[in-house]
């Protein structure tokens, strides 16, 4: 949590934290800020102190303001052009020479400084390596694997966790719209239709999906998977637009959208047939449903993640699936981690899968998925069920949007 950021820093001798970029769709400044109007600034956070924020626009000044930080304007005492004649005319050395004296007012002039956020990497490179000359005793690295804000992060306060609930809620009603939207349709020749006989396509299903996100105030930056047959069978194939839909066919129908402008993700997938299902396809949908209820069902509280990750191997080797723990580089079976952390990224620590580290571990307030999955695409097959869980401070887990696992939508008609 943000509480606990200057202990990480002390521990990774890190002097200050420098995040760039908008006040939205940019997780790690969005994180200290909230989502708001402001186009460009900068937050430095100086071990020990409360973060400061400046931005670039005096027009978003009261945008800023809604931050609740000490907020100033970068432009306020000395206008751009005056920088700009300084410098003739190099926005970069312009811009470095105004941060410059704004990190003079904080008192950054020396230290290990982690920079991280969102911005165009040849404006982000220039402006550093004008800084570097400028400031010789500031060592300015990157936001690394496990840094002090993604650590931060990982573990959620009571606001974050009812946010990601509310889009929980969100999501839920958007495949429950989806599978009335299907259920209601009429076929012909086993492919779902329009009243006008045209046949119904996945690009027809994410239209929709687009657009009732749109109705409840959630964003669909990161798309959703939407696939059918074989591509379901392809993990992350979100799907050929053009497809139609047919009866008996697997769908994967995995969704992950987040607050508008970029705040906290929900992540969540069924596995569907419509009509009726294959007694294979029934059976793999079981195998997949009886390993993700043995996983939460087995969660403790402090274990690692990949732990947990083990367990799935374990479980889906022996009901005969080949899986990523006896080869890294299968194309069916069980070929990917049981899950990750969700927040402000769709993917964040703590993580299960081969990138894992000791400190990706099941503590009190993290939120993270649970996904097992079965593939075979030669088999035009593939199953996975995903729910977004919570460890809450009393050591209990909490699946925090929940919605029937029904492999089989009866049809309507």
């Amino acid at each position: 949590m943000k509480k606990d950021i200057d202990q990480f820093m002390k521990e990774q001798e890190v002097d200050a934290l420098w995040v760039m970029g908008a006040l939205q769709n940019n997780p790690d400044m969005t994180y200290f800020t909230g989502i708001h109007h402001v186009n460009k600034a900068d937050l430095f956070k100086v071990s020990g102190k409360d973060p400061i924020l400046f931005h670039f626009v005096d027009m978003e000044r009261e945008e800023a303001a809604r931050s609740d930080l000490e907020t100033h304007s970068y432009f306020s005492s000395k206008p751009l052009s005056t920088y700009l004649a300084e410098n003739d005319g190099d926005l970069t050395q312009s811009t470095a020479a105004r941060i410059k004296e704004a990190m003079l007012e904080i008192g950054l002039t020396k230290g290990r400084v982690v920079i991280s956020g969102i911005v165009d990497l040849s404006y982000g490179f220039s402006l550093i390596e004008q800084l570097r000359s400028i400031f010789p005793e500031l060592e300015f690295t990157s936001c690394e694997k496990d840094g002090a804000i993604e650590k931060a992060r990982m573990t959620k306060s009571p606001d974050e966790v009812e946010r990601i609930r509310i889009m929980g809620k969100i999501t839920t009603e958007v495949v429950a719209r989806v599978r009335n939207f299907l259920r209601a349709q009429k076929t012909l020749n086993m492919t779902l239709i329009f009243p006008d006989g045209t046949p119904i396509t996945i690009k027809d299903v994410k239209s929709r999906i687009r657009m009732w996100l749109a109705e409840l105030g959630a964003d669909n930056p990161e798309e959703t998977i939407f696939s059918i047959g074989r591509d379901g069978a392809i993990p992350h194939s979100s799907g050929n637009p053009d497809d139609v839909i047919k009866l008996g066919v697997p769908i994967v129908f995995d969704i992950f959208p987040c607050e508008a402008a970029g705040g906290y993700f929900y992540d969540f997938t069924r596995t569907w047939c419509l009509g009726y299902a294959s007694d294979e396809v029934i059976r793999l949908h079981q195998e997949v449903l009886d390993v993700h209820h043995n996983i939460i069902e087995g969660l403790k509280p402090g274990q690692s993640f990949k732990s947990v990750q083990a367990r799935a191997c374990q479980l889906f080797s022996k009901l005969g699936h080949i899986t990523i723990a006896q080869k890294n580089n299968i194309t069916e079976g069980y070929l990917h981690s049981v899950g990750h952390g969700l927040g402000l990224n769709v993917h964040e620590k703590p993580f299960s899968g081969i990138t894992a580290s000791p400190d990706d571990l099941l503590i009190p307030g993290v939120v993270f998925t649970i996904e097992p999955g079965l593939y075979y695409p030669e088999k035009g097959v593939g199953i996975r069920i995903e729910d977004t869980v919570y460890l809450n401070g009393d050591g209990q887990f909490a699946i925090l949007a929940k919605f029937p696992y029904d492999l089989i939508i009866p049809m309507n008609e």
